[in-house]
């Protein structure tokens, strides 16, 4: 999947990050922001990690939370318009209005230059605030074309998990929540952390593809074939320096080719080489990060035929180029 990367210099201290509870929300959505920046990080043995915040309009109150539970956020909007990173996880109802108390703090950070995040439905009041006009911006995609007619003035592209425009970021549905808050940290902190993240997380570092796989798509029930297609990714991730290819990815997983192209598209929604080629890449930012080796060494280590294939997937992927990726965020910088 190609995402649009800005790149940033990682923080030097605890950076705040807000996030925005409301009377009616979905947890889901908060629980990811607060597993990502809440949790006390001791694996990585020390490193200034991010001060969360969880704000509502009136911090007193009880708020209901699908599900048939109450919660109460320590603070108000003041905090959330005062932080560094605001994440708006969604809004009561997609395509109604948004609280102008919430807007007003959404312009009061992003004037004082936060890092403005959207998840799922948040977009529309990243989109109420103004802040999204002239942008490319996602939401998700049962939404992309309420927003799209909503606000006019915003670029919407309804088939990417995240964008980031920079000091505006926006995802698509619940889960790409996840994908967008560990870029976040990757973005911060560097691959490796976010790596480290992940792990802990129990899910990839980075997804290849976008929302439009599972649009208007039923999730079948798991298969026999599927723990072929599962073993044949974890022999492959032990193997990215190495020529891989579809009838050996196939071999292992017991399957004729045309049948593994069928299993490992329903189960990942992209090909077993544009997955083999994401985690090449993936592989290479740690290399990049902290190393002085030539990018033509870096392309041989993850498994690249040459520099130049390198560079064209990786610039592809990540909207930079290995060189200006290893400016911004190895160890020198």
């Amino acid at each position: 999947m190609a995402v649009d990367l800005v790149l940033r210099r990682a923080p030097e201290a605890a950076h705040t990050v807000a996030v925005l509870a409301f009377d009616g929300m979905a947890p889901f959505e908060l629980g990811v922001v607060v597993e990502v920046f809440g949790l006390p990080r001791p694996e990585l043995g020390g490193l200034p990690w991010y001060a969360l915040k969880v704000c509502a309009e009136e911090p007193a109150r009880d708020l209901r939370a699908v599900g048939g539970f109450t919660l109460r956020a320590e603070h108000g909007l003041d905090a959330l318009a005062a932080a560094d990173t605001v994440i708006v996880p969604g809004v009561p109802h997609a395509g109604g209005a948004v609280s102008p108390a919430l807007v007003d703090a959404l312009r009061v950070a992003h004037a004082r230059g936060a890092r403005l995040v959207s998840i799922c439905s948040g977009a529309f009041a990243l989109a109420a605030a103004g802040v999204l006009t002239g942008r490319r911006a996602t939401t998700h995609w049962r939404y992309a074309e309420l927003l799209a007619a909503r606000y006019p003035e915003v670029d919407v592209d309804p088939d990417v998990l995240y964008v980031d425009e920079g000091d505006v970021l926006t995802s698509a549905g619940s889960a790409a929540g996840i994908d967008l808050c560990l870029h976040l940290v990757r973005a911060d902190h560097g691959a490796q952390v976010a790596n480290t993240v992940a792990r802990r997380f129990v899910v990839p570092p980075h997804r290849d593809g976008g929302q439009a796989q599972f649009i208007e798509a039923a999730v079948g029930p798991l298969r026999a074939e599927d723990d072929g297609v599962a073993h044949s990714m974890a022999w492959a991730l032990e193997r990215l320096a190495q020529p891989l290819t579809v009838p050996e990815l196939a071999r292992v997983a017991r399957m004729s080719q045309r049948s593994y192209l069928r299993h490992f598209a329903r189960r990942n929604g992209t090909s077993p080489m544009r997955w083999v080629t994401a985690q090449r890449i993936a592989a290479s930012l740690p290399l990049l990060e902290g190393g002085v080796a030539p990018i033509d060494e870096v392309a041989c280590a993850v498994g690249f035929d040459s520099a130049a294939t390198f560079r064209h997937h990786f610039t592809r992927t990540m909207r930079t180029t290995p060189t200006a990726y290893r400016r911004a965020f190895g160890r020198a910088a």
